[in-house]
């Protein structure tokens, strides 16, 4: 692969002249090194290695959460999460009016099916759940999935044990691997005839626990015994199973599924003018692998929102390609749009930087901030430098001394993708004006209740990085 130009430019085409068709393909809890086009030696991605090396992959993009429900709250709006009640969980468990994207709230998939787009979306929804909330009621026009976090693969029991299969907004049974399930449904939708663009939404829920692969529709049936025994934790988390090799499993069928549906768009001859970008909602946990990145799933260190980030336009954007440039979730929503034709609504304004005139125009990356927060850390990224706000104890080595937070910490993680080195002191005024920009950020966002149970009890009167 080629490495983007020094000045910050990748080889694009132009802008074709009629709208691309949009796949977006959303990995549940990928590990930053999960692919060997990342560096996997023992898992096997073929579909999307090729996936890579047709299109632009990003060494630096990012989740704009660490949490499943919140990245996707920031996708479908192009804001940041907590600007509505729902990302302030984390992750999204309550089920109640208030606690979800709600129906007036302008969307990806609600402006682009303004704009002439058909629209789908399957697989995991996670923002909220009926009565008040689903993807038919932000714009999408089709929906066959779930509603929960979590869903076991064969028995589709939702996290508190209730079937959790739908279609549209109504329940459904249908026997089979949910990973193949809803591969095979977007290949169906994406090989379909029609004369306009389509946006689809496929959102997996691999590999994310349980740790069932496509051949072990036993354990399916163990985790609902369980359920009949103990509902809380739920039986899903399933910690006492699971291994390396179970792990690639549920990944490797991720990608033969992938590669179904991009077989089926490129037979319907649709892939030069499809937009296809593959991410994951968050870093890895448990299982996944995240080197040389630390931290993970809930962490803002990077294993924690560094993920993979693969986007192929062969009509406009050169394949074989290789970027540095740090993006998010955020500026994926704004470049899709753009692309699409239309807009945000001028009483929403996005939080994302728009990608599009870089990817396809010729012009310099759009050096932008990156946000991030949650209930016990912040972070911003400008440029190389990562500054990282924790409220939570740290250890100087090991377990030894432990020191309460807050601190304030600066990385150069173009360098130090560890997150080792701190080099707040040598950069005392570019710390002082990150902290200032994360600060005033803050302020524009809802609150954490001092009970979420996120916050530290020692730090919990503070509401910024003070």
């Amino acid at each position: 692969m080629a490495t983007a130009g020094g000045t910050g430019t990748v080889a694009g085409g132009g802008r074709p002249p009629e709208p691309p068709n949009i796949l977006f393909i959303l990995a549940d809890d990928l590990g930053w090194a999960d692919l060997g086009c990342y560096g996997s030696t023992e898992i096997r991605t073929p579909n999307l290695d090729r996936l890579a090396g047709e299109g632009l992959l990003f060494r630096h993009g990012y989740a704009c959460s660490p949490w499943c429900s919140s990245t996707r709250i920031g996708l479908y709006t192009g804001r940041y999460p907590t600007r509505l009640q729902a990302g302030l969980e984390e992750p999204l468990t309550t089920r109640a009016e208030g606690n979800g994207i709600p129906a007036d709230q302008p969307t990806l998939s609600s402006l682009l099916l303004a704009a002439g787009y058909e629209t789908a979306m399957f697989g995991k929804w996670h923002c909220g759940w009926l009565p008040w909330y689903s993807p038919l009621r932000i714009g999408f026009q089709s929906f066959y999935g779930n509603f929960d976090g979590a869903i076991d693969y064969f028995e589709h029991l939702n996290t508190t044990g209730e079937a959790d299969l739908y279609e549209g907004e109504t329940p459904v049974e249908e026997a089979g691997y949910y990973t193949s399930l809803i591969s095979d449904r977007a290949a169906e939708f994406v090989a379909a005839d029609r004369t306009g663009p389509f946006y689809v939404q496929l959102n997996y829920t691999a590999p994310h626990w349980p740790w069932e692969g496509p051949g072990d529709r036993d354990v399916g049936a163990e985790i609902r015994r369980r359920f009949s025994r103990q509902s809380v934790p739920t039986p899903l988390i399933h910690p006492d199973e699971g291994s390396l090799a179970k792990y690639a499993e549920l990944v490797q069928e991720m990608d033969a599924g992938i590669g179904r549906v991009l077989a089926a768009l490129a037979e319907a001859g649709r892939a030069e003018q499809t937009i296809v970008v593959f991410t994951s909602d968050n870093g890895g946990e448990r299982w996944s692998k995240n080197w040389p990145l630390v931290g993970e799933k809930g962490d803002l260190a990077e294993g924690g929102i560094r993920v993979p980030l693969i986007l192929r336009w062969p009509a406009a954007v050169a394949g074989g390609q290789v970027t540095d440039e740090p993006v998010h979730t955020l500026d994926l929503t704004a470049m899709l749009l753009d692309a699409g034709g239309t807009a945000p609504d001028e009483g929403y304004p996005l939080d994302g930087v728009n990608l599009l005139p870089w990817l396809v125009d010729g012009v310099d990356f759009p050096e932008h901030d990156l946000f991030w927060r949650t209930s016990n850390q912040g972070a911003l990224r400008r440029g190389r430098y990562k500054y990282l706000f924790d409220r939570r104890d740290r250890s100087v080595l090991g377990n030894w001394p432990r020191r309460p937070g807050p601190f304030h910490l600066l990385y150069d993680v173009t360098v130090d993708g560890r997150e080792q080195a701190d080099i707040a002191d040598h950069h005392p005024e570019l710390l002082d004006d990150l902290r200032t920009t994360w600060t005033r950020i803050d302020a524009e966002l809802l609150t954490f209740p001092p009970e979420h149970p996120g916050v530290p009890a020692t730090t919990a009167e503070h509401s910024e990085p003070d």
